[in-house]
């Protein structure tokens, strides 16, 4: 216990930690036994104390989540892990009948600082465990306090406190100038607090905070002084609750500021303590991981590991082997030298995948309640681990699992993704499903508009839909709202699509929404929404942009020209696939005049000439006159003709390999150019090629191989163009390649 000025009365304990560390949780248990402390102090808001009561309902790691009632997104969490010394002081507190509270600055002085982060840790310029672990002569903090706390069973781990305690007072002296004003505060309100209990208790007061917090508490200078520094601070109201919380999230990767790099680790280190078996059970756990991906593992491969750690540090003088030894040890025996397979470990045990609990009886707003009761009744139960999903919408559990997924991302809660890879048909849908923790924050930003997810969604629905003023935005309101069967939520989505549609004069912006309407208009009888209402609106956006297309086309500029090409792309699809005859004719016909406009940009005009090849509408001659005419140039530019090419081998090159016609006419064109058009082209070429699968690349090779077999054989074998022509295809695949 830390040695202490004489302002400080001497029943106060002073108990510097590591947070998250399992050496200082078990120091803090065996200081509060031998003490027996009237209240315990614990570093964190107190706007927590109320929430304090349902300890026994809680299984860690779970975290203290508290939000600004005014603006619920404005929230921040205090985790916890089992083996957290602030958790072992609040069970230790809770199961001995001792009082306890937190005593740091209130959450309403800090939220909105860092939104969805820890707000109460320090802010110091200097790494305290740093600049020891450095005086120690490590150069990694963690491996330090692993052996000077960790791993220090056989010392009287109250010990461990007047050491941390005197280097933390040698540490806050020599940086005295580099302590930030929001630490100051912090430490002033923790002073505030320290006064408050001392008041109301006559016997011994335990403080359990971080050891750089230490020196700043064994003096108590005037309550005036603190007050000062405390005036001003914000109010807010604030509402909290335990939500559950990960390992992963407790891990520094995670960008938790009090984060260790190791919680998986020290979770381990925690539950082997009182049976000295870390090692070995480390490995056979090790072992199981492999096992499972089908990796060799035995037995007795895991005895040669627990040998090989140990060896290591006898060798560099440790107590016990740590986490660097057996990694060491794991990598060369169980791993064989390959990185991938330890690196499985690190996700799996080093950081670990564990998920706390809350209980039924700890406060949630009424949205939360109502998605935990939903996915108790779907029995959809959260995961860290991603998951594949198949859902048959003809089932009625998977169909209702498949509107809370799409009502919750509406809220913007995306526990599931749709898994584009994977065609299932009209009736089934794949998913990809990954609970994060850190959800709880858009849960309880959501709460504000409304007790249910349905309700929630729908409100969010119609304010967005509300506030669209692009085509766009309003077919994809429409949409969301149907996959989620919201109907009031899509009238107003078919609503703000017309009066959108109404006030858009640009033709590419009615074609974009295309895509996403005509998806919907195939799913929407799936979804119990009557497909004649999209359709209607579908016709009308393809008969507007269908009108406007031409002309859209003219003197743009590239960008332009892209965004037309695949608004193209995207309305001849809907048209096939969603539109009646007449609407599809109509659109064949806006393509025609497109194809025949001699000022309209070579990108959409190119695509379009391919689409009416390939639907039978261009037959073969008078694309070849069509493809003759834009790659002669006949006044234009060697760009106008790469942009019309590129815009034809835009999508499969199966089609045009097949066609000996078209092939020599492109082939004769690139031939054809200068090395500096050939550079200049690159570009639009390397795009459309990308577009082309590894199979269709393959058999255009085998067609470009072919033709200049035939013209070898023929005698007509051109070594210097043959030159030229490698080095423009090396140039084509190594941009595909990057």
């Amino acid at each position: 216990m830390a040695p202490r000025d004489p302002d400080l009365p001497e029943r106060v304990v002073l108990l510097g930690i590591r947070h998250h560390g399992p050496g200082s949780a078990r120091m803090v248990e065996a200081a509060l036994a031998a003490v027996r402390p009237e209240v315990v102090l614990i570093e964190g808001p107190p706007e927590g104390d109320a929430l304090l009561e349902h300890l026994p309902s809680l299984t860690p790691p779970v975290a203290l989540l508290l939000h600004d009632e005014a603006e619920p997104s404005s929230a921040a969490f205090w985790p916890f892990a089992e083996f957290s010394p602030e958790w072992r002081a609040m069970t230790w507190a809770h199961g001995n009948g001792v009082p306890v509270r937190f005593f740091d600055l209130p959450a309403a002085a800090s939220l909105g600082e860092e939104p969805g982060d820890e707000p109460s840790e320090p802010r110091a310029v200097v790494d305290p465990l740093g600049v020891l672990a450095e005086a120690a002569g490590f150069d990694d903090p963690e491996r330090w306090w692993e052996d000077v706390v960790e791993h220090h069973g056989s010392a009287d781990p109250r010990d461990l406190a007047v050491a941390v305690a005197e280097a933390m007072g040698a540490l806050r002296e020599e940086f005295a100038d580099q302590v930030d004003a929001r630490t100051l505060r912090r430490e002033a309100f923790m002073r505030q607090s320290l006064r408050k209990a001392l008041k109301e208790t006559a016997g011994p007061v335990a403080v359990v905070c971080g050891a750089w917090h230490v020196p700043a508490l064994r003096v108590l200078p005037p309550a005036t002084a603190d007050a000062a520094l405390l005036k001003g601070l914000p109010k807010r109201k604030v509402s909290g609750t335990w939500v559950p919380w990960s390992h992963g999230r407790l891990a520094s990767s995670s960008g938790y500021g009090a984060g260790v790099d190791s919680p998986g680790w020290y979770a381990h280190l925690w539950e082997c303590a009182e049976r000295g078996d870390a090692v070995p059970r480390w490995f056979a756990r090790a072992c199981s991981v492999l096992r499972a991906e089908d990796l060799p593992a035995s037995t007795a491969s895991a005895v040669e590991a627990v040998r090989l750690a140990e060896t290591l540090a006898a060798l560099r003088g440790r107590p016990t082997p740590g986490l660097s030894e057996i990694s060491e040890a794991a990598l060369a025996v169980l791993c064989g030298g390959d990185e991938v397979p330890l690196k499985l470990v690190h996700e799996k045990l080093v950081i670990g995948e564990r998920l706390g609990e809350v209980g039924e009886g700890v406060p949630r707003s009424p949205l939360a309640a109502d998605l935990a009761r939903s996915q108790r009744r779907l029995r959809f139960q959260p995961s860290l681990e991603g998951k594949p999903i198949r859902l048959d919408l003809r089932k009625d559990n998977d169909r209702e699992r498949s509107k809370l997924l799409r009502r919750l991302a509406v809220l913007g809660v995306p526990w599931g993704r749709p898994d584009t890879t994977r065609t299932l048909g009209t009736f089934a849908e794949a998913w990809q499903l990954r609970w994060d923790p850190g959800f709880a924050v858009s849960l309880a930003g959501a709460a504000r508009h409304g007790t249910t997810v349905e309700a929630a969604a729908e409100r969010v629905l119609r304010q967005r839909a509300a506030d669209a003023h692009r085509v766009a935005e309003a077919a994809e309101v429409l949409s969301e709202a149907v996959g989620c069967e919201l109907p009031i939520a899509v009238l107003a989505g078919r609503g703000a699509l017309d009066r959108c549609a109404a006030a858009a004069t640009d033709a590419v912006e009615l074609l974009g929404a295309l895509p996403d309407l005509a998806t919907t208009v195939r799913y929407g009888s799936v979804r119990g929404t009557d497909p004649e209402l999209l359709r209607v609106a579908l016709h009308g956006l393809l008969a507007r942009g269908a009108v406007g297309l031409p002309l859209a086309c003219r003197g743009v500029d590239d960008d332009t020209a892209e965004r037309a090409l695949v608004a193209v792309n995207g309305a001849d699809d809907a048209a096939r696939l969603a539109a009646d005859e007449e609407h599809q004719a109509m659109w064949r016909r806006a393509l025609l005049s497109l194809v025949g406009m001699p000022d309209a940009h070579g990108l959409p005009t190119g695509r379009a000439t391919r689409l009416l090849w390939e639907s039978g509408e261009l037959d073969t001659a008078a694309v070849a006159d069509r493809l003759h005419r834009a790659t002669s140039w006949n006044g234009g530019t060697a760009s106008g003709a790469t942009a019309f090419v590129a815009g034809f081998l835009r999508g499969s090159a199966a089609l045009l390999a097949a066609d000996a016609r078209l092939f020599d006419l492109v082939d004769e064109w690139l031939s054809g150019l200068a090395p500096t058009d050939f550079d200049d082209a690159l570009p639009l070429l390397r795009k459309a090629i990308g577009d082309f699968s590894p199979p269709e690349r393959r058999l255009l090779g085998e067609r470009v191989l072919g033709s200049s077999g035939s013209a070898a054989v023929a005698g007509e074998w051109d070594e210097a163009m043959a030159e030229r022509l490698s080095g423009h295809v090396r140039a084509l695949l190594a941009g595909v390649a990057g």
